[in-house]
């Protein structure tokens, strides 16, 4: 069964030694950041020393969010990661068009992770996602659509979540994460937002401080009922073939069992 990542944690990549630290915090992948998180004079920096850290296989996954790739640092981020062996995945920020995704992935064989964060990527979702087969995942950036929707409550954010949800699954791609909680103190918020981000069916958070870590993992990790329920349904599908009525009265067809399979996929975090 496949082994979703349920934490993303960003770090910034002008920080080597904060970088070192997040790759021993316990998160399924570290992301190395060289847009926001960097400022414009440490651009040249970031890079060199992601480049330098990358030059060896890491122990866990390790992606990079590149500099936006209509500005001024993308083309020199995109050419000192190429082919660097600790290097497990590349996160394009600000993306709005197909075009954008295919003219990276021409050039590095990376897998790509588009960030939609304007109402015109959440309006090019679908065909962001059926950009290229480099593209592994979408997500949004929830910060960026605030900005550009004028959205003041978390509610406003409902549909472009949804919308990029649907789009990533119709195209055959993984669940995508949440967007960051911003609030690192709020570890009750953290909880409440992540249950309802399951709710509309991401899978997983990015995090920016690893106290964030455990909160995700216990929102998006099954409940021991749940896991008592996918079990159960397993079984009486691998005993019965076909749709079928569980003895409580549940029903079960091919999607209750796809879905069973899933929630028993994310019990081991091993």
């Amino acid at each position: 069964m496949t082994r979703y990542p349920l934490t993303w944690l960003y770090v910034p990549g002008d920080r080597p030694h904060v970088v070192a630290k997040a790759l021993a915090a316990g998160a399924d992948v570290v992301v190395i950041d060289l847009e926001d998180a960097v400022a414009p004079d440490r651009k040249g920096y970031a890079r060199a020393a992601t480049a330098d850290l990358l030059t060896e296989p890491q122990p866990l996954p390790v992606h990079v969010r590149v500099n936006a790739l209509d500005g001024p640092w993308a083309a020199a981020d995109l050419t000192a990661l190429a082919g660097l062996p600790g290097l497990s995945g590349l996160r394009l920020p600000k993306v709005t068009t197909p075009d954008e995704v295919r003219q990276v992935a021409v050039a590095t064989p990376v897998p790509l992770f588009a960030l939609l964060e304007s109402a015109l990527g959440i309006e090019h979702a679908y065909a962001i996602a059926t950009a290229h087969p480099g593209l592994r995942g979408i997500a949004l950036g929830e910060a960026d659509v605030r900005a550009d929707l004028g959205v003041r409550g978390d509610a406003g954010l409902d549909w472009p979540r949804s919308r990029v949800i649907v789009a990533a699954r119709a195209a055959g791609l993984a669940p995508p994460p949440q967007s960051v909680h911003p609030d690192i103190r709020d570890l009750d918020g953290l909880a409440a937002s992540c249950a309802h981000g399951r709710t509309l069916g991401f899978l997983g958070r990015a995090a920016i401080h690893p106290r964030q870590l455990p909160v995700i993992e216990r929102a998006y990790l099954p409940t021991d009922a749940e896991i008592e329920h996918a079990e159960t349904v397993i079984k009486a599908a691998t005993a019965h073939e076909g749709a079928q009525a569980l003895p409580d009265g549940r029903f079960i067809d091919a999607a209750v069992v796809a879905l069973a399979r899933r929630t028993l996929s994310l019990v081991t975090r091993t």
